[in-house]
């Protein structure tokens, strides 16, 4: 008799018809999952199996546009959620009026990165409470509370780098941790116990099950600093692990976060899906998928984008779509670049707010960003060859590998985003939605009013959240604030100067933060109006609560 190991997830949500979403279950045996709604919609899928692990995508269909329903989960046709006597209300699938109008209501997305699992209950949390189960627990406890329409999580949903007591334990109930990886994880199976460690806690559990996800990897996903450089690659495709360890990272990411980032309509034209769904057991099919990925990024696209009425988002992969070669370094390999730009211009007029969503911030304290850029210079040998030497080992030592590090991108995605601001059909907020840097904060770029193209008439924010359940040392506190001071812009000056890089293609200035701590952010679009606010996790009354510590208005109606 099949039993539900981790899920349902409820991932899409179509923003077009109102009328499909989809739903992530992982099974302990093959069989049928179906969603039923209350409302009458349903969807069934038979489970396809990868690794000795069996799951299911069903898209439900037959939604009432403008609705609220709740649903349930049976594998064939046993009911198996929601669980009997769960303390949380049931789970919903809510989907928007169409055409969603201006008056009908705002857009709610949350978003945020960098999570470990929350510690059990029984554990005193090292790192503080988690703001993702603070959020899952407020929503419980308030079934009238507004949730957002979507939650966006930014990279590392998962450490395979850094595990946990509990997971170390039962990695080395499989093997030597003595031997490399150690207590990373080494394959397939050890990325399932990632996976059920942080999805399993049973109010995040609840919170994916009701609220829809949209999700792109970062390093810790596969492995800290991954593609940092064309010399680390070459140095980790040396040791007898990796190969393993990357493709067992891009295929659990396939299984776990990248299909339920589809709508029904691109599952539909996926031939790696439609072959998966069809045979007993994937799992070589899947392998070939992923090593193939792996030795030819541009053969696998994971960007992806989503609509919610008159607003774009545009979720990018800044990890596996890179070129390392130091003479070509690029964030984004051509057709990749080519594809975004494209997506970004497209539709003048059709949008009010644009949103690009990478996990790595576009821009960064000024100090930090002249050193990226100044250490990128060195290792492509402005300085010489003992000037490279040192370049590359501090980009490692010091994770130098932001879009900074990338200056020929970062000027390029600066562009873009200029020009997509501009013009009378422009949006009202284009806004870049990042993480990984473990503190949260909003900087603003200026252009010249000389510059080449004008300057925007869109406002142009990065918006960083990080993390949702992690720390940042104090010594790391103290040099991001440094990286903001003028102090701080005069000695990233001097490195440019000694680097030859040249000047920024405009400047930016912090306008919140930083602020510290386990944190999530919300953009609420309503029409050309768009208010940004940030709440951080904090113990209270014995338990834990989301506080507000800032709220703007970024945008009005004009």
């Amino acid at each position: 008799m099949a039993g539900l190991r981790l899920g349902p997830l409820l991932r899409h949500v179509d923003w077009e018809s109102g009328s499909r979403a989809t739903v992530w279950v992982e099974t302990t045996r093959p069989c049928t999952a179906e969603v039923r709604c209350a409302d009458g919609a349903s969807g069934s899928a038979r489970t396809f199996s990868v690794c000795g692990h069996h799951y299911a995508l069903v898209v439900v269909t037959g939604l009432t546009p403008g609705s609220t329903t709740a649903y349930e989960v049976l594998l064939d046709g046993r009911g198996v959620w929601p669980p009997e006597r769960s303390p949380h209300p049931p789970s919903t699938i809510t989907t928007p009026a169409v055409p969603h109008t201006p008056g009908a209501g705002p857009v709610r997305i949350a978003f945020g990165s960098c999570r470990w699992a929350a510690a059990h209950a029984e554990e005193r949390d090292p790192v503080g409470p988690d703001a993702l189960v603070t959020l899952a627990a407020g929503l419980a406890a308030d079934p009238g509370a507004v949730r957002p329409d979507v939650l966006l999580l930014l990279g590392d949903q998962v450490y395979a780098d850094e595990t946990s007591p509990p997971t170390r334990r039962r990695l080395a109930a499989r093997r030597d941790l003595r031997e490399a990886p150690g207590a990373q994880v080494a394959d397939y199976e050890e990325y399932t116990l990632l996976y059920d460690e942080s999805w399993g806690d049973p109010d995040v559990r609840w919170l994916l099950s009701t609220v829809p996800s949209c999700m792109i990897f970062d390093d810790h996903d596969v492995i800290d600093d991954w593609n940092t450089s064309a010399s680390w690659l070459a140095d980790m495709r040396s040791t007898p692990w990796w190969h393993e360890r990357i493709v067992s990272g891009l295929m659990s990411y396939w299984v776990y976060q990248h299909l339920g980032n589809l709508s029904p309509d691109a599952l539909d034209a996926d031939p790696v899906y439609a072959t998966v769904r069809g045979i007993s057991d994937a799992t070589e099919t899947l392998r070939a998928h992923a090593a193939a990925a792996d030795a030819d990024p541009t053969r696998t696209r994971w960007s992806y984008g989503r609509v919610f009425g008159r607003v774009r988002l545009l979720m990018v992969d800044t990890r596996a779509a890179r070129v390392l070669e130091e003479a070509e370094r690029s964030m984004l390999d051509a057709d990749e670049a080519r594809r975004l730009r494209d997506e970004v211009l497209a539709d003048p007029g059709s949008v009010d707010h644009l949103l690009i969503g990478t996990s790595l911030p576009w821009l960064l304290p000024p100090l930090i960003h002249d050193a990226e850029t100044w250490n990128a210079a060195l290792c492509r040998g402005e300085r010489g060859g003992r000037w490279a030497r040192f370049g590359e080992k501090l980009r490692r030592a010091c994770d130098l590998e932001h879009w900074a590090a990338f200056p020929e991108s970062f000027g390029r995605l600066s562009a873009l985003l200029r020009d997509s601001g501009r013009g009378p059909e422009a949006p009202a907020t284009v806004c870049v939605l990042s993480g990984d840097v473990h503190h949260a904060y909003i900087a603003e770029p200026h252009w010249p009013q000389q510059a080449p193209g004008g300057t925007p008439d869109a406002r142009i924010l990065q918006l960083t959240c990080s993390p949702v359940h992690n720390s940042v040392p104090a010594s790391m506190r103290t040099a991001f604030r440094f990286g903001w001071s003028l102090p701080g812009r005069w000695l990233g000056r001097a490195l440019t100067r000694h680097g030859r890089t040249g000047p920024s293609p405009m400047h930016w200035h912090r306008t919140g933060g930083p602020w510290f701590g386990n944190q999530l952010m919300t953009l609420s679009l309503d029409g050309r109006n768009s208010v940004l606010t940030l709440v951080q996790a904090k113990e209270h009354d014995g338990g834990t609560r989301l506080v507000t510590a800032f709220e703007r208005t970024l945008s009005s109606e004009r």
